[in-house]
């Protein structure tokens, strides 16, 4: 079968990048022939795909948006695809793989009349009712159950249209038979000492992350403690704000950007701690992660995969509405409290029995099921 794949950017390292194409090599290892569209693509091209780049024309964010999805229309019904599959809403979609949360309850929750008025919420309300609304066909691939209630709320969306999709981290996150070996030289590699206290936190989008949020913690630390404790922050972004706070907050010497990084797992095995406050999450793939990797976590409990977090018993949540001395005060007790071995089993064990890992091959089967229903 033809398939297209629309995205508005690839680049290396991001979560929504990272599970679009996972899912695309699947359905290109099934032999279905696989078409791309983007506004940037960042990195190597991989093999197997036709992958075109439309060049983004607008001043604004949603005006590019806005002519991307008008081009893609107009590739689409030139190339006969069995089926559209996005990653971002947009109009003429046969699948939409719901990575973002709804934008209508975020708006209604969030901001003022003012800015209803705006071309951009006009634009992305429309682009999201393309996708929801009662009057389009578009089935959804959700992989956060909390936002499926919220979509039905605004947009009435009919059941037999959502699908749902188990989680999908990727197996090299299992803590490998050689994992103290990794975890020495990984530390080594760092810079960190046998005593030291190495908190992570992996994701692109520092601000939404709580990169802040931590560095914040990390200075309100008590003393003794705050000299065992470094900070390790992997992905891409502006670091220079977050540096600059931290510096000013007397912890500079204690945090570390790596940039995006393609050994993750690896830094999984040499750090302590995942620590991930992020101000709005619609999964948290990571807090998965650092659990099948035998890490206790530290998370906002509005991370759409915060559940598996309370289930497991695998670590601590921050409640909402974020507090930031609440969370000073949680990190501490996690640093220092006798409770992390018992974390680390609970964490392993739930990530055993639990299926975290399907979302591709799952996503990869509806994709299927659903084209042929179409022909």
């Amino acid at each position: 079968m033809k398939l297209a794949f629309c995205l508005f950017r690839y680049f290396p390292f991001g979560g929504l990048q990272s599970d679009f194409i996972r899912i695309a090599q699947i359905c290109r290892d099934r032999g279905h022939c696989i078409s791309i569209f983007t506004m940037y693509w960042e990195g190597a091209y991989p093999s197997g795909f036709q992958i075109s780049i439309i060049p983004p024309i607008g001043l604004t964010n949603h005006r590019r948006c806005s002519n991307f999805a008008g081009k893609v229309t107009e590739r689409i019904e030139q190339g006969h695809f069995d089926a559209v599959i996005g990653f971002n809403k947009m109009p003429g979609l046969d699948i939409y793989y719901a990575a973002d949360p709804c934008y209508a309850a975020r708006v209604y929750n969030e901001k003022g009349r003012f800015y209803r008025l705006l071309p951009r919420y006009r634009y992305y309300a429309a682009a999201e009712k393309a996708v929801f609304g009662t009057s389009s066909g578009t089935h959804i691939l959700l992989i956060a159950e909390g936002e499926k209630e919220k979509f039905i709320k605004f947009y009435g969306t009919q059941e037999n249209r959502f699908h749902s999709l188990p989680p999908g981290i990727s197996r090299d996150r299992i803590a490998p038979p050689d994992a103290a070996d990794i975890r020495e030289k990984t530390r080594m590699e760092l810079g960190a000492g046998v005593d030291d206290l190495l908190l992570l936190m992996v994701g692109s989008g520092f601000k939404t992350k709580g990169v802040d949020r931590t560095i914040a913690a990390l200075a309100n630390l008590p003393a003794g403690l705050r000299k065992r404790v470094m900070l390790f922050v992997a992905g891409t972004g502006d670091a220079a704000p977050f540096m600059k706070m931290a510096v000013k907050l007397g912890v500079g010497g204690s945090v570390r950007f790596l940039g995006g990084r393609d050994d993750v797992p690896r830094l999984l095995q040499g750090s302590d701690f995942l620590i991930h406050p992020a101000l709005s999450e619609n999964t948290g793939t990571v807090l998965l992660e650092a659990m099948a990797a035998g890490l206790p976590v530290l998370a906002s409990d509005n991370c759409g995969y915060a559940f598996h977090l309370e289930r497991a018993r695998a670590g601590l949540l921050i409640p909402s509405p974020f507090m930031q001395d609440r969370m000073n005060k949680l990190l501490v007790h996690m640093l220092t409290c006798p409770e992390k071995k018992q974390w680390v089993s609970n964490g392993l064990e739930y990530t055993h029995q639990t299926d975290i890992f399907s979302m591709p091959e799952k996503a990869a089967d509806i994709i299927d099921d659903l084209a042929k229903s179409r022909k």
